[in-house]
């Protein structure tokens, strides 16, 4: 595979991006440490709006974002880039596999953002979804989560879990049970021109792939279109169970990840091709 990245842009973008998050870490610690969620989530996005810029990310959305809170965001996963598209169009906490916790700056950006960390050992898992709810249902916060478990290649999406989609039991202030919004995420042009096959793993992180490797060669690359389809929200009542709910949303993503990467989407009325469009 042909490397297209460029040091002088990596190392540029890297040192934007720290000074970056230095800046922002400060007001947005002290909002946490204060328990100012809503200004708190208003500062995150405000603060992956600016990585995104950094990063030369050009984001194009279709559809309407759920207009109700808490609202449930699915999404399918490519790598950790997403995390950077969807925190500056979303105000919402992730949720995250424990592990993420640990990793070195990403876990202490992670832990800014009030990110759910889910730990898939049994012991564990009930206390971190009740977290969940808590966060859904108590302090009526939205989050985004990656029902895949996992990222993938980009050209296609696994399975959901939906375990996972037990957070969609939880019921707002007026009784009803929470939106749900699928959303499908591609990774499309890089300077204008189609990222095919052969230019997508510079962007989908999966497998054995080295995090630190893949990271330089990504934020070294142009600008980078990517398209967020946000598809019509639903919610649990309208199905006969939570598997009947995953395969809805999963469909929905899947089918927006195919279009998106084949081209044939329909233009975004009104959308602009600079870097963050929302």
């Amino acid at each position: 595979m042909r490397d297209i990245n460029d040091p002088l842009i990596a190392a540029i973008r890297l040192l934007g991006s720290a000074l970056w998050t230095f800046v922002m870490a400060v007001p947005q610690s002290l909002l946490i440490g204060f328990g100012r969620v809503a200004a708190s989530r208003r500062v995150a996005r405000l603060y992956w709006r600016g990585i995104a810029w950094i990063l030369g990310l050009v984001l194009v959305t279709r559809g309407d974002r759920s207009a109700r809170h808490p609202t449930l965001f699915v999404s399918n996963h490519v790598s950790y880039l997403d995390v950077i598209v969807l925190g500056a169009l979303l105000e919402a906490a992730f949720v995250a596999k424990a592990e993420v916790r640990g990793w070195p700056a990403i876990g202490l950006i992670a832990k800014l953002g009030r990110t759910v960390f889910v730990d898939r050992r049994p012991r564990k898992s009930l206390e971190h979804r009740d977290e969940m709810l808590d966060r859904l249902a108590k302090a009526g916060e939205s989050l985004i989560l990656f029902p895949e478990g996992t990222s993938h290649d980009g050209n296609r999406i696994l399975p959901f879990k939906s375990a996972l989609f037990s957070a969609a039991e939880v019921k707002d202030a007026q009784g009803r049970h929470i939106a749900v919004q699928p959303v499908s995420l591609a990774y499309t042009r890089l300077d204008g021109m189609p990222i095919g096959r052969l230019w997508r793993p510079f962007y989908a992180w999966y497998g054995r792939m080295a995090l630190i490797g893949h990271f330089w060669r990504a934020v070294g690359l142009g600008l980078t279109t990517v398209e967020v389809e946000f598809h019509p929200p639903v919610s649990l009542d309208q199905f006969a169970s939570r598997k009947a709910l995953a395969d809805h949303c999963h469909a929905l993503v899947g089918r927006g990840l195919v279009l998106a990467n084949s081209g044939r989407q329909p233009a975004a009325p009104g959308a602009a091709a600079t870097p963050q469009t929302a």
